[in-house]
């Protein structure tokens, strides 16, 4: 299977990559985090000018349908450059909005806006006490026909403050059901705070908050599954370009910090070490590869069975190059004034999130054609 980006992809890379390096360096982005906000405006407005907000949206409504391959791309660059804007919470809105939605109305509306950069979005996955389990939903919808009600609380929303519009799951007469819900509705409350890699995630509770439900063919359950495996997916993508930052940054560091008069770049232990921490980026990235591939499928197991191998063995990659990197560091490796700290940390947390290594696991042995060794 060939796994060469075409021409307008890599230029598409290439160009995402040049704006970053120049305009969004390490200290640029500790000072967004560090803000009151977490986010920057222009920043945002930067990447919709490049085109990222309308790449996964469908043509018809102004975007440039950008499939899994081609937000691969993208992600990849955002996470080598740490970005904190809420990007990947709008791609994976737009993608709740392309499943759940009819593409018509307020769902094309939505859309559009979101093209153009005007609006963010945020799907509010998670409750308390749920763990990964997306269908552990105690959040309850009433009302008749599209315009609900929501009463529940969504934890750990990821850039849930930032966004304009939640999808948010519920259940509607015991069956799960996707609502959409503005950020200035009334019967909100918001807490927002900042996650240890420097993201923002906010907690959502509703009460009696009107909601309008999406009546697209598939908007149910199913549909749920679909767009945490797509936001799995992004998020696979998104730890291949910080792995490679991380990678990159231990090799240049073990080339200039001196012992026994050289540097411990030449001490052949180091070398197999990062030898090994490369060939962990490499199989991580296959994977990916291959999840973006199967992600399409219309058999819903192969598309199970590819994202949860990928995200098992990315989570695998992260943990063990992470380690590695800050043992190879040193005491510098686990101090806020380098980059490879904050890879790291933003790579444990992309391995906890929509289901570690075991959730995973686990899931995929529960797929049809797992064979279990005799022992």
């Amino acid at each position: 299977m060939d796994f060469t980006f075409n021409d307008e992809q890599q230029q598409f890379a290439d160009a995402l990559r040049r704006y970053l390096d120049k305009s969004y360096g390490f200290e640029a982005r500790q000072a967004i985090v560090g803000s009151e906000a977490g986010v920057s405006d222009s920043q945002w407005r930067a990447l919709t000018e490049l085109g990222l907000t309308a790449l996964p949206v469908p043509e018809a409504q102004g975007g440039f349908n950008g499939g899994p391959i081609d937000m691969l791309v993208v992600m990849q660059e955002l996470g080598r450059a740490l970005v904190v804007e809420p990007y990947w919470a709008t791609a994976v809105g737009i993608e709740a909005l392309r499943l759940a939605g009819t593409g018509l109305g307020d769902d094309a509306s939505l859309l559009e806006r979101a093209a153009q950069g005007e609006i963010k979005l945020a799907v509010a996955f998670h409750e308390p006490h749920a763990r990964y389990d997306l269908f552990e939903v105690e959040t309850v919808a009433s009302g008749a026909g599209e315009q609900q009600t929501l009463s529940g609380t969504k934890s750990v929303v990821l850039h849930g403050a930032q966004a304009s519009y939640w999808i948010v799951p519920a259940r509607l007469n015991g069956e799960i059901a996707l609502f959409v819900v503005a950020r200035d509705a009334t019967g909100v409350e918001i807490t927002d705070y900042r996650t240890i890699d420097g993201q923002r995630a906010a907690t959502l509770v509703f009460t009696a908050t009107p909601a309008r439900r999406l009546t697209g063919q598939h908007a149910g359950a199913a549909a749920l599954e679909h767009i945490a495996d797509y936001g799995t997916l992004l998020l696979c993508a998104e730890a291949i370009g910080a792995l490679d930052a991380l990678n990159f940054a231990t090799v240049d560091y073990t080339k200039t910090r001196q012992q026994f008069g050289q540097p411990i770049a030449r001490f052949q232990a180091l070398q197999h070490r990062m030898v090994e921490m490369l060939i962990h980026a490499e199989q991580a990235r296959s994977i990916t590869y291959l999840a973006a591939m199967r992600y399409t499928s219309e058999d819903v197991d192969e598309r199970r069975r590819a994202i949860s191998a990928a995200k098992a063995r990315v989570g695998q990659a992260a943990r063990f190059v992470g380690q590695q990197a800050v043992q190879l560091h040193g005491g510098m490796g686990v101090t806020n004034e380098v980059a490879a700290a904050h890879l790291f940390k933003r790579l444990a947390i992309i391995e906890t999130t929509l289901g570690d290594v075991d959730h995973h696991l686990a899931r995929f042995a529960t797929l049809p054609g797992f064979a279990t060794a005799e022992v």
